[in-house]
């Protein structure tokens, strides 16, 4: 599946979710389950290509001040939520991961006490499975079908260049690199 047809998958999913008013997850599910098998395992590989892509510790560290802390699991949710928020705003994210101090949900956040749902989508994760379960009524079908897909080599075991590495708790290098969105949740000014 090429990158550009990926982003028009994710945003018919936004329209149908705004259209219907049902969760952004289970728009992209139906929407998924509508295509052939081989185009959502398409879907899948590059949607793991994107979401690989922000394992970096800029984008983390941004995740930490927008979920008041954010653990690995944590992480790969919040990966997700970027790609759920479609093409423009994650090229944002991937060129500056502060940038999200300007997006509308993340300001409102920074009003709350609870902001751990706030771009953290854990099923956006599933939507390929899921979707796959959708069509067969089997939970593993996608599991199986994508050890196939991606064969007997298809897992890397190539380090992630994450880029540098800093203490999240330390509020002064979190402002430095980070500081429209630490100005936003630690109350330092950019």
């Amino acid at each position: 599946m090429e990158i550009d047809r990926f982003w028009d998958v994710i945003e018919a999913a936004q329209a149908g979710a705004a259209a219907t008013g049902e969760p952004f997850d289970e728009v992209l599910v139906k929407q998924l389950a509508e295509r052939p098998r081989q185009e959502i395992l398409e879907y899948a590989e590059r949607f793991d290509e994107l979401h690989d892509a922000l394992y970096r510790w800029d984008v983390w560290a941004a995740a930490y001040l927008i979920g008041g802390g954010c653990s690995d699991d944590s992480f790969m949710d919040f990966r997700a939520g970027v790609i759920a928020l479609g093409c423009q705003w994650y090229q944002r994210v991937a060129a500056d991961p502060d940038s999200l101090g300007t997006h509308p949900d993340v300001v409102q956040a920074a009003t709350v006490r609870d902001r751990s749902e706030v771009l953290f989508y854990e099923d956006v994760n599933y939507a390929a499975s899921g979707a796959f379960e959708w069509i067969t009524g089997d939970a593993d079908a996608f599991y199986e079908a994508w050890r196939s897909f991606r064969g007997a080599g298809g897992e890397s075991d190539n380090a992630v260049d994450m880029g540098e590495d800093f203490d999240f708790d330390d509020d002064r290098e979190m402002s430095r690199r980070l500081p429209r969105l630490a100005a936003l949740f630690l109350g330092a000014g950019p």
